[in-house]
């Protein structure tokens, strides 16, 4: 039987890229996002591309707990065979400084990012302590880690997933359950997009520099899970070998 693995945010970039991968690696998928469109068309990517997969998708935005609540009313027996959780979902908006920021960016960036991560996690954990088994993996950041002007409130909220891990490996020992979180350095995705609301902004953010692409931290994350039961990557952090740190970069 194949297994089943629940990807939030999957329909575009990380998530996106993340259920291509574990299509080829015979997983079930279960994909959430807000964009059901998306959510369909990716499905349907994956199977004309030959995959045997089963494929459930979900318009479920995690930053609404009544959507999470009906999501899992609806689908609670197909939950008891879950075995890994990729928490994706996230963003950041803005980057001005905290005494010019709008509160508004903050407000969605915290309950996105923390709120959304920790109801939806909450909602899974009784299926993994039930069977004593499941992986759940976190999307954070470098920014976790270290921080940088106009970034301070996304790197509050990526320093908190990394709490989170590390809260859930303590709260779940003895329970077989494993925890990660992997944090990404620059990733070529829409996440540029989504911060600035601007094209031409977000292509600048890459321009002269060879950044991550969203296979290579699906491919990450595949190795991750794919490691003995007995092993947990806690914590792994991925640059681009253009950037040495949050702020350095090799631009040519």
């Amino acid at each position: 039987m194949n297994p089943w693995i629940v990807i939030t945010g999957a329909s575009a970039g990380i998530g996106e890229a993340t259920a291509k991968e574990f299509s080829r690696k015979a997983y079930n998928l279960i994909l959430l996002a807000r964009r059901k469109d998306r959510l369909e068309k990716l499905k349907t990517e994956i199977q004309a591309a030959g995959s045997k997969s089963e494929i459930v998708i979900a318009e479920v935005d995690v930053t609404k707990p009544q959507q999470i609540e009906a999501f899992v009313k609806t689908h609670s027996k197909l939950l008891e065979k879950v075995e890994v959780l990729i928490n994706n979902a996230g963003l950041a908006k803005g980057t001005d400084k905290m005494q010019e920021a709008r509160t508004a960016d903050w407000d969605v960036m915290i309950q996105t990012n923390i709120t959304g991560l920790l109801h939806f996690t909450r909602a899974i954990l009784p299926y993994f302590v039930a069977k004593q088994s499941g992986h759940i993996i976190n999307i954070g950041s470098v920014a976790g880690r270290w921080t940088y002007p106009g970034g301070g409130v996304y790197a509050a909220t990526k320093f908190a997933v990394r709490a989170i891990t590390e809260g859930l490996r303590l709260d779940l020992i003895g329970k077989q359950i494993r925890v990660s979180n992997v944090e990404p350095g620059m990733v070529n995705t829409d996440f540029s997009l989504v911060r600035f609301e601007d094209k031409e902004k977000a292509k600048a953010v890459y321009a002269g520099m060879k950044p991550l692409t969203a296979e290579d931290i699906a491919e990450t994350i595949s190795w991750v899970v794919s490691r003995p039961a007995h092993v947990n990557i806690q914590e792994l952090v991925i640059f681009p070998t253009d950037q040495a740190s949050i702020r350095d970069v090799n631009r040519t």
